[in-house]
């Protein structure tokens, strides 16, 4: 799940973290970030099959939508294509519950470099996690975020548009070189 940031607007970002593979289960977050702090950490339970109905009443209604509004009024929401975020019930309840929504069909499916969480974030937070099981891994990764700089949060941010803007360039295909 993704949600974009823009540091001119305020605009807020998640992604999902699926991790560690020598692990025998694997943890799931949804998180936001913006140049004016970031939301909670938002595990999800193990077992957890994330469909279009748990994604928007639990992570959306109950989780990440009442974080992002205690920071923000403002900020536009952005996602991928997972099947959850692109049904129909989905987008509805974002185009209403949402100062700004980009749907799905206007960003490109697998859009890792346009997403700071992916492109930045996540990569410091796993630099920092180093543990031997899932248990030691959620608690590991809650005590990073509680203690990341904000800084690194808003060098990501500030990259944002310059990635838009080569993503655009390059029609869609690879950038990375042109930054």
């Amino acid at each position: 799940m993704h949600l974009t940031v823009c540091a001119q607007c305020n605009v807020i970002m998640t992604s999902e973290f699926v991790t560690r593979s020598h692990f025998s289960r694997s943890v799931m977050v949804s998180i936001g970030v913006l140049v004016l702090g970031v939301t909670g950490l938002h595990f999800v339970n193990p077992g957890i099959k994330i469909n279009g109905k748990y994604y928007r009443e639990t992570l959306l209604k109950e989780e990440l939508l009442p974080d992002m509004c205690d920071i923000s009024e403002y900020f536009i929401f952005q996602q991928d294509s997972a099947p959850a975020h692109r049904a129909k019930e989905t987008a509805d309840l974002l185009s209403t519950e949402t100062p700004a929504f980009i749907p799905p069909t206007l960003w490109p499916a697998n859009s890792q470099d346009l997403n700071p969480v992916d492109y930045k974030v996540w990569s410091v937070l796993q630099e920092q996690v180093k543990v031997n099981n899932v248990d030691e891994l959620c608690q590991h990764i809650q005590t990073v975020w509680d203690e990341l700089d904000q800084r690194i949060i808003d060098k990501a941010i500030k990259q944002w548009h310059t990635r838009l803007r080569a993503c655009v360039e390059a029609e869609g295909g690879h950038f990375e070189h042109k930054l």
